[in-house]
């Protein structure tokens, strides 16, 4: 009996595989686009009611009750409050639909606004109070396909801040739009990434002798 060919049963299980990851990015994203129609929601309620503040809570705690007896799990008054702040946060500020043409199928809410990331990186973004710095973890998490751990990783780094230090006042908001880009060879050199890998120090500027050098 002829044994299958270890290089046949790879690329099944690549495809099996494959599929399991669209699958969660589909759920993911679908949460997503789910949660900021719910915050909306949850907004333009508030708003009908004469005393808000108070019309508020009713609505978080009563919403949470009905919710959770039909869905189970996910809509504590807790987690409410958090998707509520999610669409008061991203109804306007967005990363722009230009830099990712990729995703140019991917449906937009009422606003106009896209997402590409899972809620957990969003709760993560949400805590970025600066609106360039959080644009900046937003752009690069969908360019380079970060994880979680990879995005709280680059956070902790301070990898926006140490951007910031090497580039002028323009080149630091074009970082809010665009992300980080890698224009020449020596652009890449320069990268935080690189001299993080190379152990190099970063300073506001280096000379090309200066980077062969430490790199030798």
């Amino acid at each position: 009996m002829n044994e299958v060919s270890n290089e046949f049963l790879n690329r099944v299980s690549s495809l099996i595989e494959e599929a399991k990851k669209n699958v969660k990015t589909a759920v993911n994203i679908a949460m997503v686009y789910t949660y900021f129609e719910i915050g909306r929601m949850i907004i333009e309620e508030e708003q009908n009611g004469d005393n808000r503040a108070e019309y508020g809570k009713y609505i978080i705690k009563n919403l949470s009750s009905f919710l959770t007896e039909h869905y189970g799990k996910g809509y504590s008054v807790d987690n409410l409050k958090l998707i509520r702040r999610f669409y008061t946060i991203y109804k306007t500020n967005s990363i722009g639909e230009t830099v990712f043409p990729q995703f140019k199928n991917y449906p937009a809410t009422v606003t106009g606004r896209k997402f590409y990331l899972s809620w957990s990186h969003y709760l993560k973004l949400m805590r970025i109070t600066n609106i360039e710095e959080r644009h900046f973890y937003e752009i690069e998490s969908v360019k380079n396909d970060w994880s979680l751990s990879e995005l709280k990783r680059q956070y902790d780094s301070s990898l926006y801040e140490r951007l910031a230090l090497s580039k002028n006042k323009d080149e630091v908001m074009l970082l809010s739009q665009k992300g980080q880009i890698i224009e020449k060879p020596a652009d890449a050199i320069k990268d935080p990434y690189v001299l993080e890998f190379l152990q190099l120090p970063e300073l506001p500027v280096y000379s090309e002798i200066e980077l062969e050098n430490k790199i030798i």
